[in-house]
């Protein structure tokens, strides 16, 4: 029998494992959340699916997304990502991966870690089904994060990121997810 999806998911084995492995979970690793930040904010202009391509090069060529590592990165980092053909290359998505994970380390050390800090905008609640781009909640956390000199964190790419981390749990009602 075949299952139900969002009617994003295209029938790509990349999304539809992402679809049903992962998307919409609430998700509490920082490594992860660090993960799916930096994906997120590589995506803008681009499609999700591009990203979910490339996200084995992004894990190697990201040091597996340690935010330590990455926090380290000096400008010969920053033109040997620009090299890399496996990923996105673009200046300044790789820069700010860099700016945001020191950034996510300052964060960490005032909350005690970033999953604290980011889900304590909804009080550790999942919100279910809005079906929107960007909502009053992503606009805080785009704010508050833009407000700590993250970059490349706007209100939509911050409500894709919710969705993806499961703070925001949008499987529509046809979905064998909802």
């Amino acid at each position: 029998m075949n299952k139900k999806r969002c009617d994003w998911v295209t029938d790509d084995e990349v999304y539809i494992r992402y679809h049903d492995e992962e998307w919409g979970v609430p998700t509490h690793d920082d490594r992860d959340l660090f993960e799916l930040l930096v994906l997120e904010s590589f995506q803008a202009g681009l499609s999700w699916i591009t990203i979910l391509k490339k996200r084995e090069n992004f894990k190697r060529a990201f040091d597996n997304f340690d935010v330590v590592k990455v926090a380290d990165y000096n400008e010969d980092k920053v033109n040997e990502l620009r090299e890399n053909e496996g990923i996105i290359r673009h200046k300044g998505k790789i820069t700010s991966a860099i700016n945001n994970a020191q950034v996510f380390i300052a964060i960490q050390k005032e909350f005690g870690s970033f999953d604290k800090y980011i889900w304590s905008f909804t009080d550790g609640n999942v919100i279910k089904h809005e079906y929107l781009t960007e909502s009053e909640l992503s606009k805080s956390i785009s704010k508050d994060l833009k407000k700590r000199g993250m970059r490349f964190v706007g209100p939509t790419i911050i409500y894709s990121y919710l969705e993806a981390i499961g703070i925001i749990d949008n499987h529509q009602k046809y979905c064998f997810k909802f």
